[in-house]
């Protein structure tokens, strides 16, 4: 991701500003549309409290929405850019053959409970510490889950802006 300023994006217009943002709620531009109603931001943590709160004020449709627009992990797939470097810097894209298959089984047994993708922010994890939170979450209820799953995407916003925002 290209970095900037904060100044550099309250200063942009709206086509601009949502192009900027528009990846960091995952292929969910809706996200940063709406923020563009609380610029000009005195940081980038007031940012992204916006961009939450938009998410946590959504129906639960348009946040299924949002997280069924998450790639699978460990998947091989046309995904983001951002998702592919998150990935690719867990080593979710140096899988061994037999982890492929367990991350597939995971992604499939969990996608059938929950009717949405395994999320998580998997930046600076081990492929095995993602693969035993598969595993454990995969228990969770759906209601529970679906929290969790939001908690993560807020986590992996976060880290998306940090990336862009910060210098």
């Amino acid at each position: 991701m290209a970095e900037f300023i904060l100044e550099e994006l309250n200063q942009m217009d709206q086509a601009s500003f949502v192009e900027t943002l528009d990846s960091v709620y995952e292929t969910s531009p809706w996200v940063a549309e709406q923020a563009w109603s609380d610029h000009p931001f005195d940081s980038v943590d007031a940012l992204q409290e916006s961009m939450k709160r938009i998410v946590e004020n959504a129906s639960r449709e348009q946040k299924l929405e949002l997280l069924r627009e998450h790639p699978d992990l460990g998947e091989q797939t046309e995904m983001t850019d951002a998702s592919r470097e998150e990935q690719a810097s867990a080593g979710l894209d140096q899988l061994s053959r037999n982890q492929y298959e367990a991350f597939q089984q995971l992604n499939e047994t969990y996608r059938e409970k929950f009717d949405f993708p395994f999320i998580m922010a998997v930046k600076g994890a081990s492929p095995n510490e993602i693969q035993e939170r598969m595993e454990s979450r995969v228990d969770n209820t759906v209601a529970e889950e679906f929290e969790t799953a939001l908690d993560e995407v807020h986590e992996i916003a976060r880290l998306r802006l940090d990336e862009l925002l910060r210098s």
